[in-house]
């Protein structure tokens, strides 16, 4: 099973003998804590060396631990009996939320028990209880959700952000997201010096809203410090290319995008096996592509690529799909667990601070631009 892109060169040189330690909100997901307990053995099975705090009820989690032999001795139970649920509104959480999963889940993180926190649970509320517990990086702006997104490059994936942690992002926020991309591109992707495009109506220059506009004229100068190179405006049909490796927009445009590619994947499953399923001579045909057809519901599965990153942070957390069953939970644990060995969050934080004065530079040399990078972009 996929957790996502090969991650074998980044992590080629940390020592046998290291343990990684992932926290698992248990009682996040719509499938229940059922879903994530399996989904954290099949990840477990898979990386000798992780070893998982899970967080949730301990009445309801215990049994379902009890069912896999693989959590014994690597999984310990974090008491916690209250529910985030997808109703609930993150300002609430944020004000009543200690003794949930959610917040406990983050805690484990915050305190260095663990270096990474996965939950399946509400996106708003787990972005406020992360930002509240774990705080922006020195230097963030807006933090991020980035998202695997199933591409022609090479190694199978583009990289998106953000895809829904804020609806609005201003000129400095694109140039923050498209250098924090550029970091995850480089430390979870292995590009050595990935390509960065804009996402826009068109690729001509004079198209766009004006904080495009800006960060595109602004968007040279940090590319510099950030080491990546710049490609200009992409457009809807660039997303699974292999003309860029990052595609930067704000929440609301890229939530709208991801959640299309979602469901357009899923359409063309369902009119495949309808197709393949009208009569006898179609299931007769199916049988003969069966190969390649489970070839192609591979690659468009969403569940290979679950689980989309918390950039800007003093700390990792990585979101699952609300609706992910223990494949999908598998994915997003793995992920966690790749991001962890190659100790991204440290050359994150060190990547926002050298990018910041380059930032600023690139504001003042803009044309029409008095505006300076309050915060900087990462790499």
């Amino acid at each position: 099973m996929a957790t996502g892109p090969d991650f074998a060169s980044a992590t080629a040189s940390v020592s046998a003998s290291d343990r990684v330690v992932i926290s698992v909100d248990a009682m996040g997901g719509d499938r229940g804590p059922a879903a994530v307990v399996a989904g954290l053995a099949d990840s477990m099975a898979q990386h000798p060396q992780m070893d998982a705090i899970l967080h949730g009820d301990e009445a309801v989690v215990a049994p379902l631990v009890a069912r896999h032999p693989i959590l014994s001795g690597r999984c310990t139970l974090r008491h916690a009996p209250r529910v985030v649920t997808m109703e609930d509104k993150p300002a609430q959480v944020m004000r009543h939320g200690a003794g949930t999963s959610m917040w406990s889940t983050i805690d484990s993180v915050k305190d260095g028990e663990a270096t990474v926190a996965v939950s399946c649970g509400n996106t708003g509320a787990l972005m406020a209880v992360s930002m509240l517990r774990l705080r922006k990086l020195p230097g963030v702006n807006r933090p991020a959700i980035a998202c695997l997104w199933p591409s022609r490059n090479p190694g199978g994936f583009n990289l998106m952000l953000d895809v829904g942690a804020d609806v609005k992002a201003e000129a400095d926020d694109l140039l923050q997201y498209a250098t924090m991309g550029a970091s995850y591109a480089r430390n979870g992707m292995g590009l050595a010096r990935p390509r960065i495009g804009l996402l826009n109506v068109g690729t001509e220059e004079h198209k766009g809203r004006a904080e495009l506009k800006e960060a595109h004229d602004r968007m040279t100068a940090v590319a510099k410090v950030g080491s990546f190179d710049y490609v200009g405006f992409v457009e809807g049909g660039d997303l699974p290319s292999n003309r860029v490796d990052v595609i930067v927009t704000d929440g609301f445009t890229g939530n709208v995008a991801l959640k299309t590619g979602e469901g357009t994947a899923k359409l063309i499953s369902d009119f495949l096996r309808d197709a393949f399923g009208a009569g006898i001579l179609s299931k007769f045909a199916a049988l003969l592509a069966m190969n390649s057809l489970k070839r192609f519901q591979k690659r468009i599965d969403p569940r290979r690529v679950n689980g989309g990153v918390f950039l800007g942070l003093n700390g990792t957390v990585v979101k699952s799909h609300g609706a992910a069953d223990a494949t999908g939970v598998a994915a997003a644990i793995g992920l966690a667990y790749q991001l962890a060995q190659v100790r991204f969050i440290e050359r994150l934080a060190a990547r926002v601070a050298s990018a910041e004065g380059a930032g600023q530079d690139a504001a003042q040399e803009a044309p029409g631009s008095d505006a300076g990078l309050g915060s900087s972009p990462t790499a």
